[in-house]
């Protein structure tokens, strides 16, 4: 029955989810239980596309990504695929009436890492669209199950959430991106002279997307609320620590937030979101 193969595809979108980020892993386990299946799918996609641009040396990442995007909407029409990540991810589409356009601008942003692209303001707000805020915006119409007005109402809180994390990421890997990758996202940023001020600046444009992000998670359903708080605090809290050490010290090392201290925060999260405070 393809019941069984459909369960065992969202279970693999499930086990690559929690293999490559604990964060997100807690933060679907503290949504409603009826939409964490299809935000393991939505990762699984992202991820897996996301590989192919950044792990797979020796190969040929265009062709491969070329390959990943056809069968991708191939998965879409036919409502089946051999991929069992692309098989739930299109379970996902298909119930949640994600965009198709939503996707192809998420890959689009994916055939931008496969050059080395000198970064202006406007190339790095089409990544950050495409690789971040597009991605929220296919998870909120999970959370929002179809109802329209809610979703354009929250959609430039979520996109705003996207570009965050996507930020926040950018810093916590700036070593291993500019020196493995031979990427620099960040606009009219010379990162072999990365500096303090360069630093406060990209702090301040986190910090600004932060802050209206937080306006969204408020507004959301209390269904999908604690699991995007979570993940919020848990971005914060490597935000913060980031923010802490200097700029040296982020060519040099990557921050990470130990297991311990995702404990504290998910506890404290928990408490929050019990007496009603986010």
């Amino acid at each position: 029955m393809k019941l069984l193969y459909d369960n065992l595809s969202v279970e693999v979108s499930k086990m690559t989810t929690r293999a490559y980020s604990t964060s997100f892993s807690l933060g679907i386990y503290f949504l409603n239980n009826r939409f964490r299946n299809s935000i393991y799918s939505i990762y699984g996609f992202v991820r897996l596309a996301d590989e192919i641009v950044d792990s797979f040396e020796g190969y040929d990442k265009k062709f491969l990504l070329e390959k990943f995007k056809k069968e991708t909407h191939e998965a879409i029409e036919s409502r089946i695929s051999l991929n069992p990540i692309l098989n739930s991810f299109q379970q996902a589409v298909h119930q949640y009436n994600i965009c198709t356009d939503l996707i192809d601008i998420f890959l689009q942003s994916m055939e931008m890492d496969l050059d080395k692209i000198e970064y202006n303001t406007e190339r790095y707000e089409q990544y950050i669209l495409g690789s971040a805020e597009v991605v929220g915006l296919m998870c909120l119409h999970v959370f929002t199950e179809g109802n329209l007005k809610q979703f354009n109402e929250l959609k430039p809180y979520a996109m705003k959430l996207g570009a965050a994390f996507q930020k926040v990421n950018f810093l916590r890997d700036l070593k291993d991106d500019y020196q493995l990758l031979g990427r620099s996202y960040f606009p009219n940023v010379n990162i072999s002279e990365f500096n303090t001020l360069a630093k406060e600046q990209i702090e301040l444009e986190i910090e600004a997307d932060f802050k209206i992000a937080l306006q969204g998670i408020r507004m959301l359903p209390a269904s999908s609320k604690g699991g995007v708080y979570l993940a919020y605090i848990y971005y914060k809290s490597l935000f913060e620590k980031i923010k802490k050490i200097p700029a040296a010290r982020v060519m040099t090392e990557r921050v990470r937030i130990n297991n311990g201290r995702k404990l504290s925060l998910m506890i404290n999260c928990m408490v929050q979101n019990k007496l009603n405070l986010v």
